[in-house]
């Protein structure tokens, strides 16, 4: 089954008080598999091409070495990355050589099996079972964390009813605090800004007070966005978080990395550095529509062992989604 927002949102007590889901997408059913994977495919489109020349209909036919040498090369260039790849190409082999894998359609039903299994073990989870729950969202610049706040507030509000507050801790850059006003009305949430240039830390804790004042159940954090190279930067980063949970104890409750998808490789070492400076509790990975890239998401989720719990394919609302390890590499892989 696919992973829906329902399965994503754990509400703890709360579980089960919004409005329920919205109305599905035109020419779609509620939990319609086939038309979700197909969208899914079409947002993935560049990845599939970096893959198809490899990946062809005809690579299982005669499984040799040159098969195996094709497949690790077609995944490593969609970077799945070198371990992920070496390890899930030995076990599918390993798996036709015993027997256990007979014929094409199975040997390609087995890779994305393979694949799936390496992105996620369970499906994600987000913890909003606190009241305010905070999540605070970190990343470089230009990865889309402000789209990716305002496009979640969206979903927590007209989905499951939520009082949702987003924070301006982006205090570095005026453009940033418009921005996320922009989205703020756009979502129907409410927001709390500081001045330009001001303390990043004192608009989260000014935030909290504002939820619990007002009985908002999440707020969501923007942070300035920052190198994963600029040690002073991140120091600050640090100190944002020590003020939150100095400010509401267990907060930050979630704390989501935005990677920029488009990156590859550069990514993974930006969710390492970022994991030293911070507690990261998820990854969302953004620009999936305009990579060739996409097989990132199951390196992150692999080497890291850090849970993808997002994904943006694209621009509008409904394009940010829960991550189902299984459709993804589904789509990925393609017929």
């Amino acid at each position: 089954m696919p992973v829906e927002w329902e399965q994503l949102i754990d509400l703890g007590s709360r579980e089960g008080a919004g409005p329920g889901p919205p109305e599905p997408e035109h020419g779609a059913e509620p939990g319609d598999r086939p038309g979700r994977l197909r969208r899914l495919r079409e947002r993935l489109s560049k990845s599939r091409e970096a893959l198809r020349a490899e990946l062809s209909a005809s690579l299982f036919d005669h499984l040799d070495d040159e098969t195996w040498e094709r497949l690790e090369e077609a995944l490593i260039l969609a970077d799945v990355g070198a371990t992920a790849t070496a390890e899930i190409v030995t076990r599918l082999e390993q798996e036709v050589e015993a027997g256990r894998v007979q014929g094409p359609e199975a040997t390609r039903g087995r890779l994305v099996e393979l694949l799936a299994e390496r992105a996620a073990a369970e499906p994600p989870r987000l913890e909003l079972s606190a009241k305010p729950t905070v999540i605070m969202v970190v990343g470089v610049n230009g990865t889309g964390k402000t789209t990716t706040i305002g496009k979640l507030a969206a979903v927590l509000r007209e989905r499951f009813g939520l009082g949702v507050i987003v924070a301006a801790a982006d205090t570095y850059r005026a453009a940033a605090i418009e921005q996320l006003e922009a989205w703020a009305d756009r979502a129907g949430v409410e927001i709390v800004r500081g001045n330009p240039g001001g303390d990043p830390g004192a608009v989260v804790f000014d935030a909290i007070a504002a939820a619990e004042a007002r009985g908002a159940d999440v707020v969501i954090a923007d942070t300035a966005g920052r190198l994963h190279t600029h040690g002073n930067l991140m120091e600050e980063l640090t100190k944002v978080r020590r003020v939150t949970a100095k400010r509401l104890e267990g907060a930050p409750h979630e704390t989501l990395i935005v990677i920029d998808s488009t990156t590859g490789q550069n990514g993974l070492r930006q969710a390492r550095a970022f994991a030293d400076s911070v507690e990261l509790s998820g990854v969302v990975l953004t620009k999936l529509d305009g990579t060739a890239k996409g097989g990132i998401a199951l390196a992150i989720a692999g080497e890291l062992e850090l849970p993808v719990k997002l994904i943006g394919v694209g621009e509008e609302l409904e394009d940010l989604r829960p991550f189902d390890a299984e459709e993804f590499a589904g789509a990925l892989v393609g017929e």
